[in-house]
């Protein structure tokens, strides 16, 4: 494992009025680690992912990506660090495709986003990656409003991964989903994020979810991280009493 953090965060505060959405969060997330945080709807979890990735400003703390201070840069090198190094994986895949675009449109306009010009090399490239998340390349000219929820999910991760990032982040990515759907694209995120060596920071309420994909788990209630550590270790031992409710209610299901 690298010696540094790819991305660190440290006594993130954020209020909404009265309310800590962020509650002094500390977060560390190393190459090629996938970290999930979980946590019931209104625990911070999502407010967390967008701090983290600069689309929302906190009230205090700090947020370093490779070195940079992310809170201080200007919107276009933001821009720039989410077109090349990092990645964002919606929960709606409208609100992360282009939807009057097609198929190897999107895929390649990611790609020309970090210089690729060659047309061949582009089209070849979307038609690979359409493979990869288990989309026909006969498909490659449609436009994705013609596709089903489950597939428009795989196109925009496709969109996403196709330049490697080196950082994703993920707002729960099988929501919406029929469970066989859900099951099928955790199978092919997993595969996909091994493969590349990625760093994923995933935001889910799914706790199966979690347990699939990640190596690390942060759980969040009212702002705050109420316990972290090995996926494995927190879900089979939870020692805080927040957890062990929500452990209990996902056996219980």
């Amino acid at each position: 494992m690298s010696e540094m953090p790819l991305l660190s965060a440290r006594d993130l505060q954020l209020h909404f009025g009265r309310i800590a959405a962020l509650d002094h969060v500390d977060l560390d997330i190393w190459p090629g680690e996938v970290v999930a945080i979980v946590g019931e709807s209104g625990s911070g979890k999502t407010t967390l992912l967008r701090v983290l990735s600069g689309m929302m400003a906190p009230d205090a703390g700090r947020v370093v990506f490779d070195g940079q201070d992310v809170l201080a840069m200007g919107e276009a090198a933001r821009r720039n660090l989410m077109r090349t190094q990092w990645g964002f994986v919606h929960q709606n895949p409208r609100d992360g495709l282009r939807m009057g675009v097609s198929a190897g449109g999107n895929i390649g306009e990611r790609l020309m986003a970090v210089g690729a010009r060659h047309y061949g090399n582009i089209r070849g490239e979307a038609t690979a990656w359409l493979k990869r998340v288990e989309i026909s390349p006969e498909r490659i000219d449609d436009l994705p409003r013609n596709f089903s929820g489950g597939m428009q999910q795989r196109l925009q991760i496709a969109r996403t991964l196709v330049t490697r990032p080196r950082l994703v982040f993920m707002d729960e990515p099988t929501g919406g989903l029929d469970v066989s759907v859900q099951a099928r694209l955790l199978d092919m995120i997993r595969g996909l994020v091994a493969e590349l060596g990625l760093a994923v920071l995933i935001v889910t309420h799914d706790i199966a979810a979690a347990r699939l994909l990640a190596h690390r788990i942060l759980v969040m209630r009212h702002g705050q991280v109420v316990e972290q550590g090995l996926t494995d270790r927190v879900l089979d031992d939870p020692q805080h009493p927040y957890t062990q409710l929500l452990v209990a209610s996902v056996l219980a299901a």
